[in-house]
């Protein structure tokens, strides 16, 4: 039996970089897309409970089954192990996302909320994210990488437990190769531009840019990328500081 690959995403089922990864993934197994309807980026691992959730089908890309849920990334993969699969995906995939996960986007991405909840049902799973936000973004680059990860945790018998991995790629360049290094500590700023309607009354815009706090450390995804290197943080969807029990006890003492 070939190997089962789920591909979802955050940018929508239409959006070019899913595609792209569906086409890298083919020659591995049998694809399942399921993916949200429209755009849903920035949901995190956001799910649906106020609203019913529907399944539309489409046709077949190049092998590949497609479906699209009315929801977000985390409803794709509940709803395709609920009703759409019929059996455990051998891998979770997410992307090609058009835009960075890099550094502490991580936390706000539907891209990688999908990867969590994959990762949480025990699937080996991956987000990839190219730096760049456009429709029309090159993915050329990504090609031989994606092919590269996905080959080698089928093939080397998956990822460690409750392990996932966030990839990056720099936009515009030549890769020069890749890094497997921890997350940029990280914040934005300026996040909202204020702007005023026709009788005057403020609304606020999302906005800002990302600062990274260790622009010099080449431990970090941010360092890498901007040397034109694809970066592979290994990541986690379970987030308890079991190492910091004792000092929190000892903090919290005597209750």
């Amino acid at each position: 039996m070939k190997p089962l690959i789920l591909i979802s995403n955050d940018d929508g089922v239409d959006a070019p970089g899913l595609r792209l990864l569906a086409d890298c993934a083919n020659s591995f197994g049998d694809v399942v897309v399921v993916a949200p309807d429209s755009a849903r980026s920035g949901q995190s691992s956001a799910l649906t409970f106020n609203a019913p959730l529907r399944i539309n089908e489409h046709p077949d890309y190049h092998g590949a089954t497609i479906r699209s849920v009315t929801g977000t990334p985390v409803d794709c993969i509940k709803i395709a192990m609920h009703t759409i699969l019929t059996r455990k995906p051998d891998l979770m995939l997410s992307g090609i996302n058009h835009g960075s996960n890099a550094g502490n986007s991580v936390i706000y991405s539907g891209t990688m909320g999908a990867v969590f909840e994959a990762c949480m049902l025990d699937i080996p799973a991956i987000g990839f994210s190219l730096l760049h936000h456009s429709w029309e973004a090159d993915f050329s680059e990504c090609i031989t990488p994606t092919k590269e990860i996905i080959s080698k945790v089928i093939n080397g018998g998956g990822l460690p437990t409750g392990v996932c991995l966030n990839v990056n790629y720099p936009a515009k360049v030549k890769i020069e190769g890749a890094k497997v290094v921890r997350a940029a500590k990280s914040h934005w700023t300026q996040e909202y531009q204020r702007y005023d309607d026709p009788s005057g009354k403020p609304f606020f815009w999302l906005t800002g840019r990302m600062i990274n706090e260790e622009p010099d450390n080449p431990e970090t995804d941010l360092y890498w990328l901007d040397r034109n290197y694809a970066t592979i943080v290994p990541t986690r969807a379970d987030q308890n500081a079991s190492d910091k029990i004792k000092s929190i006890t000892d903090l919290l003492a005597p209750l």
